[in-house]
């Protein structure tokens, strides 16, 4: 194994082979596929660092059993930046791995990367990139020209997978050597504590924007009359989602099953809008 190869040669057993496959895999290119309402992409990001985690933990089941489990929690993230999470993630796991750090600074680190990324990544690949490649794709194609789906493809994904294998690499990097000094340092204590903040208020943020229904049942007459949504925004913007949010997270943690809770609110959303207490 040569020394280009390797990547933190006396921390741990990763290389960049290991990564560059690692960017992508089924999971990694597949983040999409396995998407599911209770946590959405995590089964392809668990998917995507397992044949890390297992080099990582070969001698220890226990421990791989954790990772695993660790892993399937909620995960969202624009695709192409999943490849760098994942570097962070295997970057610690080998500290995890060592007892050098708890398991769980591993899920606050992933819900503070989700959503700042997210806005990046989605802002450069949606908004931007994709727009691009349909707009010089579309006016080839409708000219008779071959090159217009060549080019549409060259022009979004060569970006793409450039972004994946060095954000894979980088986030690997990152992991490790500034995870090592804020060790060290005492700041790893004072970072976890901020990435537990940063995720809550994106868990929050995510609760308010995500959960699409309002009250119009109004109240009053004439020039005075106004909606209970209203009335709710006045005193909590976000009430009616947040609600709902901390009803599905008490039911989940009674072993209530996610197939029940979407039928249930189904039922609750037609009966609802049926008694015009719902939009």
């Amino acid at each position: 194994m040569t020394s280009k190869e390797t990547m933190g040669q006396e921390q741990g057993l990763v290389t960049r082979k290991d990564l560059r496959k690692m960017a992508v895999n089924t999971g990694a290119l597949g983040m999409e596929y396995s998407w599911n309402y209770p946590r959405q992409m995590n089964v392809a990001f668990c998917l995507m660092i397992e044949p890390i985690l297992r080099k990582i933990y070969r001698n220890d089941p226990d421990g791989y059993a954790k990772a695993l489990t660790r892993h399937m929690a909620f995960f969202n993230i624009t695709p192409q930046l999943a490849p760098f999470v994942g570097g962070v993630a295997v970057s610690m796991e080998e500290k995890v791995a060592k007892g050098e750090m708890e398991g769980e600074a591993i899920d606050n680190v992933k819900a503070a990367l989700m959503g700042p990324l997210s806005g990046v990544g989605d802002s450069i690949f949606l908004g931007c990139i994709r727009v691009i490649a349909v707009a010089v794709g579309v006016s080839l194609a409708m000219n008779g020209n071959i090159l217009g789906p060549i080019l549409y493809f060259l022009i979004y994904n060569i970006p793409a997978f450039l972004l994946r294998f060095a954000g894979a690499e980088k986030g690997y990097d990152l992991g490790f050597t500034y995870l090592a000094k804020a060790q060290k340092s005492g700041l790893m204590d004072t970072f976890m504590y901020g990435a537990g903040i940063l995720g809550i208020m994106v868990i929050g943020a995510m609760s308010k924007d995500m959960v699409y229904a309002t009250m119009p049942l109004q109240i009053g007459s004439g020039d005075y009359a106004t909606t209970l949504q209203e009335v709710c925004d006045s005193i909590l913007p976000g009430m009616l989602g947040m609600g709902a949010t901390w009803a599905y997270y008490w039911a989940l943690k009674k072993k209530i099953s996610p197939m029940v809770l979407i039928a249930v609110s189904i039922a609750l959303g037609v009966l609802g809008a049926w008694i015009g207490l719902l939009a």
